[in-house]
């Protein structure tokens, strides 16, 4: 299998010979391959997030301008499998069900595929296919949304159900007259919508998982309604992960009955998908793209973003220590 270095020296060479654009060949060969391999549709979401280059989290985010791309590389796809190549830090929930509406509406079969992190709203989006194909490298994470809130220490990132659960903390201490001091410089923060809000965004971002694995994951299942809501409520449970960018590991994922295929159970396929996310790592770190919807015919969406250079840019294929994941980020308000 090309690793991280061996795509990378794929890309010199590639270079060397006079191509163009070696990072977009080298990419869509082994797009291609993997579809010759397991004769099914091949779409590659991913975006720019778990590189060091500081990226806005509203860029690589799931948003509603990713519905355009994924209209754009479905059309003239045949057949009614698809393979999702999935690696995004999540994002609108909103957005997460415009996308799985859609892709639902063409293909009546689909594994999600997952090479390193699928996290927050982009979890949401694989609990929508019949099967999540996992490495051991590979996570999912919670789905409990964040809510965007403009505070004194700045804008933060903060977990819906938290709000709701200090609040509730906040009503029973400031009964007592010696806690209200403590409490009464956070309480303005609470405006007249913020709880209501919060508890809309948690039903929704649940209700959508359960209604998902119910009609899809476990649609032969006798007991998929409750399988549905028990992993639901699980995946969304803020008191129980701790942290929004928790990694849940294929084993917990097993566990908790979600239907788990492990990658490397057809080592060519594992090679070949793989690849691809690598080649796509190195479209990031050495392009403006952060952003890509690409199928396996070559057709693409790229989002960019062009830094502003003082002198002559200039294309260097230099090895990097690959970095360990970030915390996943959305980027809608409320989001998960």
């Amino acid at each position: 299998m090309p690793t991280w270095s061996g795509i990378l020296e794929e890309l010199r060479n590639a270079q060397a010979q006079g191509e163009t654009s070696p990072f977009d060949l080298v990419r869509r060969k082994y797009l291609v391959a993997a579809h010759e391999h397991t004769a099914r549709n091949i779409i590659l979401y991913a975006s720019k997030w778990t590189q060091s280059e500081a990226t806005s989290p509203e860029i690589v985010s799931i948003n509603e301008e990713d519905l355009q791309g994924l209209m754009e590389v479905v059309h003239g796809l045949q057949g009614e499998e698809l393979d999702l190549i999935l690696h995004s830090p999540g994002g609108s929930p909103v957005a997460a069900e415009a996308l799985v509406t859609y892709l639902r509406s063409k293909f009546s079969r689909i594994r999600v595929v997952v090479p390193q992190l699928a996290m927050s709203a982009a979890t949401m989006l694989a609990c929508a296919s019949d099967k999540i194909v996992l490495g051991k490298h590979s996570f999912l994470g919670p789905t409990d949304p964040q809510i965007v809130l403009q505070t004194s220490l700045g804008v933060r990132m903060v977990p819906a159900q938290a709000i709701l659960g200090q609040f509730s903390r906040a009503v029973k201490e400031c009964q007592d007259p010696a806690k209200l001091g403590a409490w009464l410089p956070m309480l303005p923060q609470y405006g007249p919508d913020l709880l209501e809000v919060c508890r809309n965004v948690c039903r929704l971002s649940e209700g959508l998982v359960e209604g998902w694995l119910a009609a899809y994951m476990f649609r032969t299942d006798r007991n998929r309604r409750r399988k549905a809501k028990t992993i639901a409520r699980w995946l969304s449970a803020h008191q129980e992960h701790k942290l929004h960018g928790r990694h849940l590991s294929r084993q917990q994922l097993e566990d908790k009955g979600l239907v788990i295929e492990y990658l490397e159970d057809d080592q060519t396929a594992q090679d070949l998908f793989l690849s691809i996310f690598h080649a796509t790592t190195h479209t990031f770190s050495a392009t403006p793209a952060v952003k890509i919807i690409e199928n396996h015919l070559g057709k693409a969406f790229i989002k960019q973003v062009h830094v502003m250079q003082m002198g002559t840019p200039m294309l260097q294929l230099q090895p990097q220590p690959p970095e360990p994941p970030k915390s996943s980020r959305g980027d809608a308000d409320p989001r998960s």
